[in-house]
């Protein structure tokens, strides 16, 4: 099976299988539907003087995007090839509305940012089979605010879809810059894995020789340690623009890897399917712990139920037999008990209401108690303490918890004790059955 086929039947089967569960706990479906859409995806992103535009001239092999010191772009550009037929750019609120594409849900960051989005259609082989997207430049002090969208949370989304981002830097900006310090801080290991991310230090022949080139670059694998908290530091390009760069001005001695990181680059569509395997794997995994938290809370809550309704059951008999003699030693009603009419002979349907109004009435009090007192109390136990709801026997399944403990406190809070005879265990044994069967043909044809 072909990549493509592959892609197309990966989506048709999550879609069939998957997508409903995701709506039946209001998960959100929208990262995952983008993720199998469309073309391998490379992310730029870096400072606004890093070098970001060169680099994606060079790979396209066109001067599309402008270049120079100073701030060229605002915007977040795709550069692809969608044939000669196609508009030459495309504006952010077509692209938002297309469901061809996996831009709609970038719908939710208004105006502002549809306005600062397009679609740059290049006509070159180089990008038939792929998609750049081109960033805004990265600043030091700007908030929400100044550009008038959550520029991170967009960010992130594009970081989700991406098969490969490169983050490139400049010697004179070695990762000093607010906006870098909170996308590798926060923004990117939480959209995306550490494997996707390639670290570039770019205009590396504007250092005055190798001692100030040595300087820049342990600069910024310091501020990198400070950024990702880690000791050991990824290897990081160094690497200039040899179209742009008199050669006199560097030696045989300086290093130059941009060869390597292009070639990297274009190496996304080739884990494409791997990385779309390996976000469903993620996605469904969150969405099975979430499963079963609810199927142990209803668990719980059917057994209490069962507990109430033995009780219950349990006084109704009493009272069914005994009830109007209790009632008749107090208050005089019935005249005569069941089992006195029974053994003198003289019962008739009438011995039976008080027994039996005193039986249907407990068992309603015994539902009334279950609903308003040990069904919220079992519910606030279970709020106090979610995490009880599930095993977390090693670290991967701790990690799915965190990022998915919110969304079961939610659903908690929005249960009722009619929601107990909900088909959790079954969603339960659909989702293991996708993870066991459906996933794995997936990897086992990829590796065919």
């Amino acid at each position: 099976m072909s990549k493509n086929k592959m892609q197309v039947e990966i989506e048709k089967k999550v879609n069939k299988k998957i997508a409903p569960l995701f709506s039946k706990y209001n998960i959100d479906f929208s990262g995952l539907e983008s993720t199998m859409k469309w073309k391998p995806i490379v992310l730029i992103i870096g400072n606004y003087s890093s070098g970001k535009s060169t680099l994606i001239n060079e790979i396209i092999g066109k001067d599309v995007q402008r270049t120079g010191q100073a701030p060229t772009d605002d915007a977040f550009t795709v550069l692809t090839s969608e044939g000669s037929k196609q508009p030459k750019e495309v504006p952010g609120s077509t692209l938002v509305n297309d469901d061809r594409l996996p831009f709609v849900k970038f719908k939710k960051y208004g105006k502002r940012f549809i306005s600062h989005f397009c679609l740059k259609n290049v006509d070159t082989p180089n990008l038939e089979d792929l998609a750049i997207i081109d960033s805004p430049g990265m600043l030091d002090a700007t908030t929400e605010k100044d550009r008038g969208y959550d520029y991170f949370e967009s960010l992130g989304e594009f970081a989700k879809m991406a098969d490969r981002i490169v983050l490139m830097f400049d010697p004179h900006k070695a990762g000093t810059i607010k906006e870098t310090y909170t996308a590798i801080r926060n923004t990117l290991p939480e959209k995306s894995g550490e494997d996707r991310i390639v670290f570039v230090m770019s205009r590396i022949d504007e250092c005055d020789n190798l001692s100030d080139l040595v300087r820049s670059y342990g600069t910024l694998c310091w501020n990198m340690s400070q950024m990702t908290g880690r000791k050991d530091i990824p290897h990081i390009f160094l690497t200039y623009s040899s179209q742009i760069t008199d050669p006199s001005q560097v030696g045989d001695s300086w290093p130059q890897e941009r060869e390597q990181l292009i070639e990297k680059i274009q190496e996304a569509p080739d884990f494409r399917i791997n990385h779309i395997l390996e976000d469903i794997d993620r996605q469904v995994n969150e969405l099975k712990i979430v499963s079963e938290a609810m199927t142990e809370f209803t668990k719980r809550g059917r057994r209490l139920f069962r507990k109430i309704c033995k009780i219950s059951l349990g006084v109704a008999l009493f009272l069914l037999c005994f009830g109007d003699v209790i009632t008749n030693s107090v208050i005089s009603l019935p005249r005569e008990p069941l089992f006195t009419a029974l053994r003198n002979g003289t019962f008739t349907p009438v011995n039976l209401i008080v027994p039996l109004t005193l039986f249907i009435i407990t068992l309603v009090v015994g539902m009334i108690i279950f609903n308003t007192i040990s069904f919220k109390l079992l519910l606030k136990r279970t709020l106090d303490n979610t995490r009880d709801l599930i095993t977390l026997d090693s670290e991967y399944r701790n990690n799915l918890w965190l990022s998915m403990k919110d969304k079961v406190r939610e659903l908690l809070l929005t249960c009722k004790a009619s929601n107990l005879w909900q088909g959790h265990s079954g969603n339960l044994s659909k989702i293991q059955h996708f993870l066991d069967y459906d996933l794995k043909e997936f990897y086992n044809s990829l590796n065919r």
